[in-house]
């Protein structure tokens, strides 16, 4: 069960006062937990990166083999202050992500270890800018996005989910969630099988894929339209990724209040958990490592893809201040 986790993380986040240091003293109880909070500041404000490490039985922080997770809260900012009171949509990422982190903490403490490392990101701003766009605005972030994938892409990574609300269009026209294609390198791959048998176990429902395109796999900032930012992440590391977007059947500006379902968060929670334990275990595949050697033999690297130009820029670099934690 996540619901308990995410309704916890909710209630924390809903408010103008929230910090990177509450989301951390989650996880004061639990001393095996590396939970880290640090300060950028941007042209638009600044934001709160935080990093919550959950080691595995087997994990390479204990000098194992098993593999690492990342699961990463993509969005702009959880509120729109002082222009909107209370959590915007956009938060639906931040607050999955946490809850996944929390849920795996108190599984941990009951002795329930995971086999791999799982790190899970995200980034904490209750007074981002909003973005006008069609055909709903979207939430800004205060920092760009290359500050944002050096402090959500971990190295370390193995392989990533990324979690994003997803509702500010006309593509996706379902409420819960979905999940893309798996991402790597520039090639969009196949609907992973595994995580399309996760889905639909962990939800009981069939499984809901969304499309995606060129234009979303390539860096913000090179003037060409992207869904949203569910795949930047994508751009910023040789790990497999796939998007689990939190949707909806009708158009909801990212920066609307009210507009958060806890139910479909902690779906989504649910699912990425699931993950976890089958991908730490070798039980779960993002792609298929064979078909993708072929691809690069027959057409070669799409790496350019992930690469922005130099003359692009959507923002300035933030000022990093001290970690705590």
């Amino acid at each position: 069960m996540s619901l308990q986790q995410t309704l916890q993380v909710f209630e924390l986040m809903d408010s103008a006062k929230v910090s990177g240091a509450d989301i951390v003293e989650l996880f004061a109880a639990d001393p095996g937990i590396r939970a880290v909070s640090r300060r950028v500041q941007g042209v638009k404000g600044g934001t709160d990166f935080v990093r919550i490490d959950i080691p595995g039985a087997n994990g390479k922080s204990a000098g194992g083999a098993a593999p690492t997770l990342a699961i990463i809260g993509r969005l702009g900012g959880i509120g729109a202050r002082p222009d909107r009171i209370g959590l915007v949509s956009d938060a639906d990422g931040a607050i999955a992500a946490v809850a996944c982190a929390l849920k795996l903490a108190r599984m941990q403490r009951n002795g329930d270890a995971l086999p791999g490392d799982v790190i899970v990101t995200t980034h904490i701003c209750p007074d981002a800018p909003i973005l006008p766009r069609q055909p709903a605005d979207f939430m800004d972030a205060p920092v760009d996005d290359a500050t944002m994938n050096r402090h959500e892409v971990p190295a370390e990574a193995d392989a990533v989910l990324s979690i994003d609300t997803s509702k500010g269009n006309r593509i996706l026209n379902h409420k819960g969630y979905a999940i893309s294609p798996t991402v790597k390198e520039g090639y969009i791959l196949r609907v992973a099988e595994d995580l399309l048998r996760i889905m639909e176990q962990s939800s009981g429902r069939a499984a809901v894929a969304f499309p995606i395109t060129t234009q979303d796999i390539t860096p913000y900032g090179n003037g060409v339209y992207h869904l949203n930012s569910i795949l930047q992440p994508a751009t910023a590391t040789s790990a497999p990724v796939v998007g689990v977007a939190i949707c909806a059947e009708t158009v909801v500006p990212g920066c609307c209040t009210g507009a958060s379902h806890e139910t479909d968060i902690a779906l989504a929670v649910k699912f990425a958990l699931e993950v976890a334990k089958a991908f730490g275990r070798g039980n779960c595949r993002f792609y298929d490592a064979d078909e993708y050697a072929r691809l690069l033999e027959l057409y070669g690297s799409l790496r350019h893809l992930q690469l922005r130009q130099a003359s692009e820029t959507d923002g300035v670099e933030g000022t990093i201040m001290p970690a705590t934690s």
